[in-house]
């Protein structure tokens, strides 16, 4: 087992998740909850119900239940499109 002296360390904790193999799902998973966070947010200003949501997607409530669940990972980019039209939003999707 390596031991580390205590002390500062100059590794930023995006360096230490991708040391660990894990800053891509990390990333990944906090996209998501945004996503989720500002659908469900939308609903909530609109005053739409789940069942309301799914039917303006034409999809089923299982469906966006897995879509604003943000440990569900994959979601497809006309699943994103079909929920930010239903709520009077956009989709936009930048590469920086």
């Amino acid at each position: 087992m390596t031991q580390r002296k205590a002390g500062i360390s100059s590794e930023t904790f995006d360096e230490f998740l991708a040391g660990q193999g894990l800053l891509e799902s990390c990333e990944d998973h906090a996209l998501k909850e945004m996503i989720a966070d500002q659908l469900a947010a939308a609903m909530k200003e609109q005053g739409l119900t789940k069942t309301e949501m799914a039917s303006r997607m034409k999809t089923s409530r299982r469906q966006l239940d897995r879509l604003l669940n943000p440990t569900v990972p994959s979601v497809t980019l006309d699943t994103l499109r079909r929920a930010a039209t239903a709520v009077g939003r956009t989709l936009r999707v930048e590469l920086v």
